[in-house]
């Protein structure tokens, strides 16, 4: 019998979002038709129909070339590129006071503001634990110029930023030097969402602020105008799935005169020549978009954009945190039938300050861990899309299953030189039952409860099973030495 009346008491306002039914139907009809439960919004966002068809339209319709020249398909092509530039400013109320550059992805944001930041010995990069490996890699950029790289820890057990010590981190700066503060307005391993405030305390005591968006903005408006933080990076496939390939950094026009770029390519330059050996880097964002842009996919995302402002950012919010919330409910009251919990989560068990991002663990009657992968494995014989692993942030990963240093150097030793993951598995198991990864599921535009009542039944499916009679993966784990854990 379904809980679904039930839901509807708990949560009244779900009505508001019942709109989102009729969408899934037009829009996401495939879901339904291949009887597929999608649960991987973090991972990427779904498509919907008519932007592709729209998109389509345009490809077939016009003619247009690269536009890096002047001729009557390359100014066409100008025109849409720089229409979809002014629809992203607008679109998240930034317009005349950042800049948009359109890189490849997020990390082809972020990598963008490591090489070009001015790191010097005396400057301090600031990351917190809770980071995507694409803001954590900028500390060899910082480390290489001389600067020093910190981390601000994470509280236990809802992982949220540690307020005390982010002060204290905060206070160490020199105001005359090159600082940057990094961190994610929502998580991607927990769903927590960092206090933006951070933004504007940290510029208060000399610090530039990057802020990782990209987790946030599919189901929160970013305003610009509220929040300034000097840089800001996204992909507009997590929004609305299509197109794939286009991300974009937002730059404070006041911040982008102190990125310095360390190369010039394709694209970027006004002038160069080869045996004067020198070259005058184009102004404004052309400087920073390297080699020609995805310039027939970018017109996708002003189609994208206008498609989640019909729907409106806030009925998806408001779908998302009721469906959020009964989940995590659901999921915390399953047993075992010996009383033991079946579920352990990481991060915040109730909606404060959290989005629709849900990581847990299975245990079995006894208490011991049962196989992520092995779980993943299952949930796709159900038909059901979900994701596993540490989901490219290992600081909340570490952090919430409380692995130490010398649990990664020795888990690290026992990979060898193949990076053998099963061996680091086996190694956390082997030092107090800790996992190496978890499981991750996550709603969004085109969630409804009978999604998340499938995965709860699912999960319930498990109880009284042990972790011998479940099993481990089928699949030869061995000859995976390297899993490219997308985030």
């Amino acid at each position: 019998m379904s809980a679904y009346p039930q839901f509807l008491k708990a949560h009244p306002e779900y009505a508001a979002s019942l709109a989102l039914d009729d969408l899934r139907a037009t829009e996401y009809g495939r879901l339904d038709a291949q009887d597929q439960v999608y649960l991987d919004y973090t991972g990427g966002g779904l498509h919907a129909t008519s932007q592709v068809h729209e998109h389509a339209r345009m490809l077939s319709e016009q003619v247009l070339g690269n536009p890096h020249s002047v001729s009557p398909s390359s100014m066409a092509m100008t025109r849409r590129v720089e229409q979809t530039r002014a629809a992203v400013l607008e679109y998240f109320n930034g317009t005349g006071d950042y800049t948009a550059i359109f890189t490849l992805n997020a990390s082809g944001a972020l990598k963008l503001v490591a090489e070009s930041y001015p790191f010097a010995p005396g400057g301090r990069l600031l990351l917190t634990a809770d980071n995507h490996n694409s803001v954590n890699g900028i500390r060899e950029f910082a480390a290489a110029k001389g600067a020093t790289v910190a981390y601000a820890p994470l509280t236990q057990p809802e992982l949220r930023i540690d307020p005390t010590a982010m002060d204290g981190l905060l206070a160490q700066a020199d105001p005359t030097q090159a600082n940057l503060l990094a961190f994610p307005a929502q998580s991607n391993f927990s769903g927590v969402k960092h206090p933006l405030e951070l933004v504007a305390q940290a510029q208060a005591q000399g610090w530039h602020v990057l802020l990782d968006a990209a987790a946030f903005v599919p189901t929160n408006q970013l305003d610009l105008r509220a929040v300034q933080p000097d840089f800001a990076v996204l992909s507009f496939y997590k929004m609305f799935g299509y197109p794939t390939g286009v991300g974009c950094l937002l730059v404070r026009n006041t911040a982008l005169q102190t990125l310095r770029r360390p190369w010039f390519g394709g694209g970027t330059v006004n002038f160069a020549t080869v045996k004067g050996r020198m070259h005058v880097l184009s102004k404004g964002e052309a400087g920073f978009e390297d080699g020609t842009l995805n310039y027939l996919g970018i017109p996708a995302v002003e189609m994208g954009l206008r498609h989640l402002q019909q729907v409106g950012i806030q009925t998806i919010q408001t779908r998302v945190h009721c469906l959020t919330d009964w989940l995590i409910t659901q999921l915390l009251a399953l047993t075992h039938g010996n009383g033991r919990p079946m579920v352990r989560l990481y991060g915040p068990a109730n909606m404060v300050m959290r989005g629709g991002t849900v990581t847990l663990n299975l245990y079995d009657p006894q208490g011991r861990l049962v196989d992520y992968r092995r779980v993943e494995e299952l949930a796709g014989e159900a038909h059901i899309s979900l994701r596993t692993g540490c989901f490219c942030n290992p600081g909340a990963g570490e952090t919430a299953e409380d692995l130490s240093e010398d649990d990664m150097r020795t888990g690290m030793a026992q990979m060898g030189d193949e990076i053998n993951l099963l061996r680091f598995s086996q190694a956390m198991q082997e030092r107090g039952g800790k996992s190496a990864g978890a499981i991750r599921v996550s709603t969004g535009i085109a969630s409804n409860f009978t999604d998340v009542e499938r995965f709860l039944a699912f999960v319930a499916g498990f109880k009284d099973q042990t972790s011998l009679t479940i099993g481990s993966v089928s699949f030869d784990i061995e000859s995976c030495r390297v899993v490219r854990d997308g985030g």
